[in-house]
């Protein structure tokens, strides 16, 4: 059974840093890819950055891109997202998930698999 479950948020003020952690079980890192969206009130979900396991691509959106880095541990099962430089806008339910190869579209399409949220919180 694939299960995901994330981990780290919390309160932070504008500036600040905060690394979210996804533990990750029941698949092979190889055969997926894994994402962080995220959701704030009244917004629809973005994705935030992604992990392509078979070839080892990377993505991050607009927002964040130079901010945030994403990256894995796989003697952990876990993927990570460091957030530094952290803004207000950055507030949100953080979510990760889960894309097998076979549905996967390069950077946020097929993900299948969602565990959990965290919630993060900038203040001004």
């Amino acid at each position: 059974e694939v299960q995901l479950q994330a981990s780290g948020g919390g309160l932070v003020r504008a500036g600040g840093s905060l690394r979210l952690s996804c533990a990750v079980s029941g698949f092979t890192f190889d055969d997926y890819a894994i994402g962080w969206f995220r959701q704030a009130p009244g917004k629809e979900r973005e994705g935030v950055s992604c992990i392509e396991y078979s070839d080892g691509r990377k993505y991050y959106s607009d927002s964040v891109k130079g901010r945030f880095t994403i990256f894995s541990d796989y003697a952990k099962n876990t993927v990570s997202l460091q957030m530094n430089s952290l803004e207000p806008e950055d507030t949100a339910f953080y979510y990760c998930a889960a894309a097998p190869k076979s549905n996967f579209v390069y950077p946020l399409y097929g993900f299948a698999y969602w565990g959990k949220g965290t919630q993060v919180t900038v203040s001004s």
